[in-house]
């Protein structure tokens, strides 16, 4: 049986009932219009004393779900600015060595790629088509002045990788690069000028921050979020800009790692990013907001990778 629909004026009345404490309640009134009942219930869902009748634990108060809110809001805006560092830079690197090395079409040649099979909707087909495929569609659906300009004047031609891979998204060149011949120079070569010395690791932290990436891009929440893809192993044998043990598979499953990732690989692409330095100035703002929901574990700020 469907539910019937609640006027803002009748979700604050069954907040209050269900022990949500308002200290404001036009505040909540004008926030409501704005942002959805279901949108703000995934920040007080674990503030829940009892999930069946959904009655809240004792002192929870709506604004500070809203501070959760604005908090969670706030750091995939920053954490974006970094993603967005990790892309091109990996997009750009791609480019650049392998098509030195095998020309502009080389994304065309299976002999550079793995020739794992995989089986979609009963087609069968390898890694490197299905890419392909979706490379193709991602160029034709742009609407970059380039791209036009090829259409219009190379009709039925392949672009060059310098143009399609520039307007591919973070999933697709992070899956061309997992599926690159593990015997291929220029693997090792790119995941070492981004940090890392394993392709392995590399590409395991690449699947973990497109993960992260569609979350943003969707505005999605990360509060409280177990995350589907995650790292595992630390970038270098003898790193000391990471951590001092291994993460626990409590810290791999939340944000808080692949966050990490991030942090590690914008710093060793630039040295003046201060991408760890907004995240720090963020938690200090909002004091009362556990970002221990994130994956922040005790002392964590007394880790290498995240010291001031």
């Amino acid at each position: 049986m469907n539910k019937p629909a609640f006027s803002i004026y009748d979700q604050i009345t069954l907040l209050k009932q269900r022990g949500m404490i308002f200290k404001n309640e036009i505040l909540a009134y004008n926030q409501l219009k704005n942002i959805s009942y279901y949108r703000l219930k995934g920040y007080w869902w674990d503030a829940q004393k009892d999930i069946l009748s959904h009655t809240f634990n004792p002192n929870t108060y709506f604004e500070d779900i809203l501070a959760r809110y604005d908090f969670d809001r706030k750091l995939r805006q920053i954490i974006f600015g970094g993603v967005e560092i990790i892309e091109i830079t990996l997009r750009t690197k791609l480019i650049y060595h392998l098509s030195m090395a095998y020309g502009g079409l080389w994304y065309l040649k299976p002999a550079l790629f793995n020739n794992n099979t995989q089986n979609i909707n009963g087609i069968n087909k390898t890694v490197h088509v299905w890419v392909l495929d979706e490379l193709q569609k991602e160029f034709n659906r742009s609407q970059e002045s380039f791209v036009i300009d090829h259409q219009n004047r190379y009709q039925g031609q392949s672009a060059d990788a310098w143009k399609i891979l520039e307007v591919a998204s973070m999933g697709t060149i992070s899956k061309i690069y997992k599926n690159l011949n593990i015997n291929l120079p220029e693997r090792g070569i790119i995941a070492k000028e981004m940090g890392i010395n394993s392709p392995y690791v590399f590409s395991g932290w690449l699947e973990s921050i497109a993960y992260l990436r569609n979350i943003i891009a969707h505005h999605s929440r990360l509060w409280c979020r177990t995350m589907v893809k995650r790292p595992s192993m630390k970038p270098n044998k003898h790193s000391n800009a990471w951590f001092s043990k291994p993460l626990k598979q409590g810290q791999l499953d939340k944000p808080f790692s692949t966050i990490s990732c991030l942090l590690y690989m914008c710093k060793h692409i630039s040295k003046e990013e201060n991408l760890k330095q907004k995240i720090l100035e963020l938690i200090d703002a909002y004091p009362n907001v556990p970002i221990y929901k994130y994956g922040f574990f005790n002392n964590w700020q007394n880790e290498p990778l995240w010291k001031s």
